[in-house]
């Protein structure tokens, strides 16, 4: 039996001022954030913006700063345990400390990860993604936020979005600017009609289609869709459902991943493993264990074998 959760654990991952100490200054300062009990904060770098002393102190929050990697260990952290005795505790993580480091440390007993939030300056990201795109794709996996912040007109915002749901599809992203949440990133953005009495998907659409149904499937609900993916049936999906998609590249030749929805096809298909097919069907937005929840359905009215396509790979620059 897992131990019961008794000190949630906070984690901020993020590379050098990509805000993780802006947001976390922001949280601690709000009355929402007020608790009785201590709050611990675990720094794994100094940026260039400190935390006001005024506002730990009124928080009830502790500070703890580590030197260097070595320094997070199971060790340290139960020599902070008990220290302080933390009701809540907040890690900020340094974006160049490997990730596997967090995924192997062992946290006192009755600590346990309640959320992991990615911080990312949108005016620095095309440079980190060009030359550290693997290792932020790390932080991002299992991740439960990424937050855009200093985002600008013109910043390619949709196609961040569109990138990072391949890599975690359940995450949550937020783009903010100076005046607030950006909402609408797709608005006007969608190269298909969805008014069409069967939404022709384009083979290079197909990503951009998959991650919008994903993020707003009651759009999709009982619309018709025509596409053409390979068809996969992995174990566990429910009998004469398939799965029909396309490789999706994340970060490099080696980081790619299968995304697809699940699919009930016609009483008569016959499917070979890995077949071509074009596929017309309905989508309905049920509850499904694959999805954690709720998520696009298709069910199949026409499922007929077709040529390759040319490009298989689904690329998110």
């Amino acid at each position: 039996m897992m131990n019961e959760v008794r000190v949630p654990v906070y984690l901020m991952t993020g590379f050098l001022d990509s805000g993780k100490t802006s947001f976390l200054s922001f949280t601690i300062a709000q009355d929402y954030f007020y608790i009785e009990g201590t709050t611990l904060l675990i720094l794994c770098e100094e940026g260039e913006m400190e935390y006001d002393p005024e506002v730990l102190k009124a928080s009830h929050t502790q500070v703890e700063i580590l030197e260097g990697e070595e320094e997070l260990n199971e060790e340290r952290l139960l020599a902070m345990e008990a220290l302080y005795r933390p009701e809540r505790v907040l890690i900020e993580y340094n974006g160049m400390w490997p990730t596997s480091r967090l995924e192997e440390l062992k946290l006192p007993k009755g600590w346990g990860i309640e959320q992991r939030i990615t911080t990312v300056d949108a005016h620095t990201f095309p440079l980190y993604l060009n030359n550290m795109k693997s290792q932020f794709m790390d932080m991002v996996r299992k991740g439960d936020m990424v937050i855009f912040n200093r985002c600008q007109a013109g910043d390619p915002l949709a196609s961040y979005r569109r990138g990072i749901k391949v890599a975690n599809q359940k995450i949550q992203i937020i783009f903010e600017d100076d005046e607030g949440e950006i909402e609408d990133i797709f608005d006007g953005e969608m190269p298909f009609s969805l008014d069409a009495p069967v939404i022709e998907i384009a083979p290079e659409d197909y990503g951009i289609w998959f991650v919008d149904a994903m993020d707003h499937p009651e759009k999709y609900d009982q619309k018709v869709v025509r596409f053409t993916a390979r068809a996969r049936r992995p174990r566990g999906i429910p009998r004469g459902f398939f799965i029909p998609g396309r490789v999706a590249m994340t970060s490099c030749a080696d980081d790619t991943t299968f995304i697809g929805f699940l699919c009930k096809g016609p009483a008569d298909m016959k499917l070979s493993k890995g077949e071509w097919v074009q596929i017309t069907a309905k989508v309905a937005v049920e509850a499904q264990a694959a999805y954690g929840g709720y998520g696009p359905v298709l069910y199949a009215s026409a499922v007929e074998g077709c040529a390759p396509l040319s490009e298989e790979m689904v690329y998110f620059d």
